[in-house]
């Protein structure tokens, strides 16, 4: 169903008469079982359901009605419950988007629905008029500080190997999977808004923004959690939770917690692209002198990621493996050599980066002697050099599959297939005559092959 555009000052509330018995659904007053409370709220869902999805003319849910729904995702003690909520919001927000694009002449307009209830509070002291100043009925609300914590709680629960903590650990991988689709939902109409008009407020003032540009979150720490949760749910999810030590009693459980371990991998993922995405912005508005200091600084979170992986290399393989689309895994790699390749020109924040920017041919030149490599490997563990040359090459190859990306791959990689096939396998042989006793992992191994393998082939034709 496309989304719905009834109410694009937004949303005027649903009808006061809905609104009223909907929420009397939820008046638990000498209610204590849980199974009666259960039913409640599943009854609640229908009802929210039936006034603001179904039929001919549906009406937007009021404040009251959305930040209920969000309220018993995170306070629910039930599987069921849980899911439930999570997909009755995202059905909430596709019908009925916060921030969205219309046809406006040959361009696109932004359209923000500023008075729609939200996860997020706002990032000022003005209270939203429904609000009413009544704090209650935010505390549940996230704000840059608790967002943090939420992740440090899921980093905590996933070091945790007991079972008595799997529904929680689902119900916080299925609120931080709500809360960054709602990042995502703000964020990419915003980015190509900001691509067609360079009006640099409209990215500033997005959620993702607001919330990584905050003194409440401590930027650093809030990367390095991302970072653990990223290998930790990749080393189970390659694992495969064993279900035959499963009880009958738990075993749907176990089942769920694999499935959002998956999704919890995708979602932080996915975090992690938007806010490279958000620094690149923010350099060419820079640039172009778009932004001014009242903007503040942090420092960009692939600088964050460069200084945290390179010396633990048991994060950075399966920190690298979860980067399947090559632009990312390229960017990521290529800025770590960067810091190794040819002296970086001064350049102020504003300056023109008339530096050419670094190619996979040009990170192979820095191995292509035996001499060179050696230089190489007193300023970077070969281990490591190996590994991200490994992921670079594989890239390249995947590249080659997406001619739709011709023009950016050839940018990126700045040689034919056959000369960085040629170039990488030289950079492996000239790394193992620095150290014969180099270890050489089952991926390199295969990438190793498949380059000695495709320059034979291409050689010959």
């Amino acid at each position: 169903m496309a989304p719905s555009r009834k109410s694009p000052t937004a949303a005027v509330a649903a009808d006061g008469g809905v609104e009223e018995n909907a929420m009397a659904i939820l008046d638990t007053f000498g209610i204590k079982d849980s199974r009666d409370l259960h039913d409640d709220r599943t009854a609640f869902f229908e009802a929210v359901r039936s006034a603001c999805l179904a039929g001919d003319s549906p009406s937007p849910p009021s404040w009251r009605m959305h930040n209920a729904v969000f309220q018993i995702l995170q306070s629910s003690s039930s599987l069921e419950v849980t899911i439930a909520s999570f997909h009755l919001l995202i059905e909430l927000d596709k019908h009925y988007p916060r921030t969205y694009l219309t046809n406006s002449g040959p361009h696109q307009a932004l359209v923000i629905v500023k008075e729609s209830w939200s996860p997020f509070l706002p990032d000022n002291n003005v209270a939203r008029g429904e609000i009413g100043g009544n704090t209650s009925r935010t505390d549940h609300l996230f704000d840059p500080l608790r967002f943090g914590s939420l992740i440090e709680d899921m980093v905590e629960a996933a070091n945790d190997t007991s079972t008595n903590n799997r529904l929680k650990r689902i119900e916080n991988m299925v609120l931080f999977q709500y809360l960054v689709s709602t990042l995502e939902a703000d964020f990419v109409p915003r980015n190509i808004a900001y691509k067609e008009s360079l009006d640099w407020v409209v990215i500033r003032e997005s959620l993702l923004s607001v919330l990584v540009g905050s003194r409440k979150l401590v930027f650093k720490t809030f990367v390095k959690n991302c970072i653990s949760l990223l290998n930790q749910h990749q080393r189970e999810v390659e694992a495969k939770i064993s279900f035959e030590s499963a009880s009958d009693s738990d075993s749907s459980l176990t089942f769920s917690l694999l499935e959002f371990e998956r999704e919890a991998l995708l979602s932080v993922k996915k975090l992690f692209i938007m806010v490279i995405n958000l620094d690149l912005i923010r350099k060419e508005a820079d640039k172009l002198s778009l932004t001014s200091r009242a903007d503040g600084s942090r420092n960009p979170i692939l600088e964050v990621i460069l200084d945290e992986l390179p010396y633990n290399t048991i994060n950075l393989s399966p920190f690298l493996l979860t980067f399947t689309e090559w632009k990312w895994k390229l960017e990521i790699i290529l800025q770590y050599f960067s810091r190794y390749y040819g002296k970086p020109a001064v350049r102020t924040r504003r300056s023109d980066d008339t530096q050419q920017d670094l190619t996979v041919e040009n990170v192979l030149s820095l191995f292509s002697t035996a001499a060179s490599a050696k230089a190489m490997a007193k300023k970077i563990f070969p281990e490591v050099a190996q590994l991200l040359l490994a992921h670079a090459y594989q890239a390249c190859l995947s590249i080659q599959v997406d001619s739709s990306k011709a023009d950016d791959a050839t940018k990126m990689i700045g040689a034919t297939l056959l000369e960085i096939s040629c170039k990488f396998v030289s950079a492996f042989q000239n790394l193992r005559e620095c150290n014969t006793d180099i270890e050489i992992s089952q991926f390199e191994k295969e990438a190793l092959f498949t380059a000695a393998t495709l320059t034979r082939k291409l050689q010959n034709e």
